[in-house]
């Protein structure tokens, strides 16, 4: 499989941080920079940070199973996950959610036709003080409002 150079030397950088023996540690940040060069986890994707992680192809496509920001299809663009964990739900996560889908016109997990946006219900980001939280990315929002989501969508529409 083949990367942009710049790739190429995340990865060995991230493989010399670790000792002999231990370079399975880089199986998560290695599929999450892989991911955002090519968009989601194949099957050749997955061999081939096996092989750089000197692990089974098995024991990667266990992570990419497990973890939800690992994604075996393409995500949009801007791939915007709301919270509806417990804090988030209590504080109005679940109709954020749905506000979401009514605005995006996509369910869970979809991505829109012109391959801007696509949306996922997520357990938990991490921000339970400040909820509802949202994610779009790398990038946290929290304590939003469907007022405050649909300004966020609508800045990300003038990008495209």
């Amino acid at each position: 499989m083949t990367f942009s150079p710049e790739l190429e030397a995340k990865f060995a950088k991230l493989l010399e941080t670790y000792p002999p023996g231990r370079t399975r540690s880089a199986v998560i940040p290695m599929l999450l920079f892989a991911q955002d060069e090519v968009g989601h986890i194949s099957n050749e994707l997955i061999e081939e940070v096996a092989k750089r992680c000197k692990v089974t192809p098995l024991q990667v496509d266990e992570v990419v199973g497990y973890y939800s920001m690992l994604h075996r299809k393409p995500m949009g663009k801007y791939h915007v996950q709301v919270c509806t964990n417990i804090s988030c739900l209590l504080t109005g996560g679940e109709e954020l959610y749905h506000h979401a889908e009514k605005t995006l016109g996509i369910g869970n997990k979809e991505v829109t036709a012109d391959g801007q946006f696509s949306l996922e219900e997520v357990e938990c980001i991490g921000a339970c003080s400040w909820a509802p939280a949202v994610q779009i990315n790398y990038e946290f929002h929290h304590q939003v409002t469907a007022e405050r989501l649909d300004q966020l969508v609508g800045e990300l529409r003038k990008r495209q």
